[in-house]
Parts: structure tokens; sequence; C-alpha cells
């Protein structure tokens, strides 16, 4: 189905594609280039360095003169539990729902952006309207920094960006960063009955994954404090573990993967550092894998009014997961979280998104659109 001035139909259109994180995504972003250039869209296809997956970033109105972007990443998250009742690269319609992988995070408030889009065009705005879609941001926000590199070269600096993120269309000033480490031990294998023959690789990583836990403990009963989170502290977890082939094998190999989540002020590659430490020392290979800051918008912030505005809704204070917000307050433009539907059905089985949450999203943006115009 082909993309539409209908929000449900570019939905419909949007979760068709089989966009997992990590996997090729031209075909929908060409896609999304075809529709918006159609309708007299300016649009530039970003590659990414892997090749197979770009970023798009297109201008309703003048470049030159400082706009605001609306930002949402194309990416879904793998669709392999049991639970889903039928393909979940197919919407499927049930009463008020839309259910489908993506609907929530974050096709939906993609689709109101795209389906809205003709029609900003249509008003003309003075202040500029940007349309950015990233790739890969389920896999620690890998895409959107080509993106934001590339921005003096696509339009004047941005007064602002609204990432579309699922919030119940309530603004958000602020979320955790995050930063995310592999470690990796090497051994020697050989048979369990001769440990004097061989190097158990888990052993050698068991002294790193004890700085973990001590650094989580520490964080929790030590670090500062910020109530406007939940857990209103910073958080360390190793999150996976794996190694050995049998029990009377020693283990040649074992890896775990180690995230931090940051309060806004802490960095959260700082919170690993006594990880890496003891990495170093046990020689275990550490490997980043992603990172991004935290976001603080400030509630008297001119972007916060506005989008209180045209939203309806007095602004939060925080939520605790991350978005791709942080990055581009990082490079200077304030940026706020406004989108449809609740986090708390992203990434499960039946996903969905309300059709009364996809119109008011639709109405927002057109709002958000009007002001720009007048």
């Amino acid at each position: 189905m082909p993309f539409s001035r209908t929000p449900r139909d570019t939905l419909t259109a949007l979760v068709e594609y089989d966009s997992v994180v990590g996997r090729p995504n031209l075909s929908l972003i060409e896609a999304v280039a075809d529709w918006l250039e159609g309708h007299g869209i300016a649009c530039r296809v970003l590659t990414g360095p892997e090749g197979d997956r770009a970023n798009l970033f297109a201008t309703i109105g003048d470049a030159e003169r400082p706009g605001y972007v609306l930002s949402g990443h194309v990416d879904v998250v793998p669709a392999e539990e049991p639970e889903w009742q039928a393909d979940p690269f197919t919407l499927r319609h049930a009463g008020e729902r839309l259910i489908g992988r993506g609907a929530c995070d974050m096709k939906g408030f993609v689709a109101a952006v795209l389906s809205a889009a003709p029609d900003m065009a249509s008003l003309a705005p003075e202040v500029p309207i940007h349309i950015a879609l990233s790739y890969d941001e389920e896999a620690g926000c890998r895409g959107v920094p080509h993106l934001i590199e590339a921005l003096p070269e696509l339009c004047a600096p941005p007064l602002g960006c609204i990432v579309g993120e699922p919030t119940g269309l309530v603004p958000v000033l602020a979320h955790k960063g995050k930063a995310a480490l592999r470690l990796c031990a090497t051994g020697r294998a050989g048979h369990s009955a001769r440990p004097d023959l061989g190097e158990n690789a888990i052993h050698k990583l068991l002294p790193v994954l004890a700085a973990a836990e001590a650094q989580a403990r520490a964080l929790q009963e030590d670090a500062p404090r910020d109530d406007r989170f939940a857990p209103p502290w910073s958080s360390l977890q190793v999150g996976t573990i794996a190694g050995g082939q049998a029990l009377n094998i020693i283990p040649e190999r074992a890896e775990a993967e180690v995230e931090a989540r940051a309060i806004a002020g802490a960095d959260p590659r700082a919170l690993l550092a006594p990880v890496l430490a003891a990495a170093e020392t046990a020689g275990v290979e550490a490997t980043w894998l992603s990172t991004y800051p935290p976001l603080a918008l400030e509630a008297g912030d001119p972007l916060a009014g506005m989008m209180a505005e045209v939203s309806g809704r007095t602004p939060v204070a925080a939520v605790s997961f991350g978005t791709e917000a942080g990055l581009f307050q990082q490079a200077g433009i304030p940026s706020i979280i406004c989108g449809p539907g609740d986090m708390a059905r992203a990434h499960r089985p039946e996903e969905y998104l309300t059709v009364a949450e996809l119109e008011a999203c639709h109405a927002m943006i057109l709002s958000f659109a009007r002001r720009c115009a007048a």
C-alpha cells in the first residue's frame, strides 16, 4: 500500500517494511523520498557507512532560515515472539487498536508526519520544518549521528527538535543517557581434569563482572540523585553473558555485555570507567557498543512552551528510557520528546497504537505547522 494523506494508510504502508534494526532499509527510505518529492518537498537520502541503510532529511520551506526538526527512527526491534497472533509486519485492525511491529515505537509518529507533509507544504511555512528519519536507533542510536554531522550542509542551525517517541503526546523534557560495552575474555581450551594445561576464559571474566556489580551498587548507594527519574540514580547492569561448551571443557571464550544509564549531568561512558579498568587489568577486551547522552531541556525553554501549546498538555519532567534527543541537544539543538502511544507497549508482541492516538498526533503536527506558517 502506498503512502497517503491518511495517517492510517501511511502507517499500514510503513509497517509492511520489515525494517528490523541492523538490516537494510533503503527501499523504505527511497519510498519516503519519492512520496515527499512528489509533493515538492526537497529530500536528501544520506547513506550510512554500512552502505545498505540510510537516513533521510527533508525540508519544507526555506532551508536557509532556522527551523524545527521532526525526528523519528524507522527501524524496529525483531518480532520473533510466539505470542504474535498474526504477521507482525501486516498492520492489523482490532477495534480501536492498530497492531503491528513498530506501530507504537515509532512508525506511528512517522506516519503522522508523512501523511501531514503535503498539507504542511501547502502552508508554505515561514519557519521551515525539517523531517529527519534515522536508522538503527534500536542498536544505540547508531544512524542519527551521521545525519547530525551533515546538518550544517543541509540547513541553517535548527531552533529545536521534536523526537516523536511514545509519550502519550505529552512533551517530555529529560531522559537518561546510555553507554554499553561488550567484554570478551579469551583463554585456552582443554580437559577440565587438567586445568593447569588450559586457561579458563570465564574465570578471567569474573573480576570484571565483579567490578561491574560493585559499580552498580555504588551508583545506587552513593552517587548523585535526580528525582525526576525512576529510579532517581544512574544505574549499571550486566545484561548478557555467554561462554563455554560443556562442563568438562575448559572454556576458551567468554563474553558479557554491560550497560550504564546516566541521569542528566552524568556521562554514561564515565560510569563504566571501573569496568574498563578491571578489563584492562584482567586482559579482557572491551568494545564500545553504543553511547548517547542524557537529555535535559529547561522547563522555560521556548520549545517547551511551544509544544505545551500544540499538544495541549503540560510537559513532564523526565522519562527513564533514552532517545536520539540527547544527541540533537549535544549538537546545540534544543530538543524535546513528544509522540503518540505508550512505551510500555513497545518491544512486545501485539504492539499497537490506537486510531485516536494516531489521529491526535496527525492533528498536533498540523497545529505545529500552522504555528510555523503564522
